[in-house]
């Protein structure tokens, strides 16, 4: 059985969800603040993965899916924070 890698819907999927959390934050300035970046870096990957897809040498390449991991590793961190602060909202 072959397995389909459908990295390019799955990155649009992962952007859409990281919206809709952003959306649901409350609207504070340091909340704001988060958001605006986490949507940023949430939906750059998915942008240039498809980039990629026309990159014009094996380096490129390359080079353009580092720069998906760099922005996958700062939405990751946004995340931790995102929780970290609603963990603290909902203990006080």
């Amino acid at each position: 059985m072959e397995k389909k890698y459908d990295l390019d819907e799955r990155l649009i999927n992962f952007a859409s969800n990281c919206i809709e959390v952003a959306e649901g934050l409350p609207k504070t300035f340091a909340a704001n603040h988060i958001a605006s970046q986490f949507i940023r870096s949430s939906t750059s990957p998915a942008l240039h993965y498809g980039e990629a897809q026309a990159a014009e040498s094996k380096n490129d390449f390359i080079h353009k899916m580092k720069v998906c991991l760099k922005e996958l590793r700062e939405t990751f961190n946004a995340l931790r924070l995102i929780k970290k602060r609603i963990g603290m909202m909902y203990r006080n």
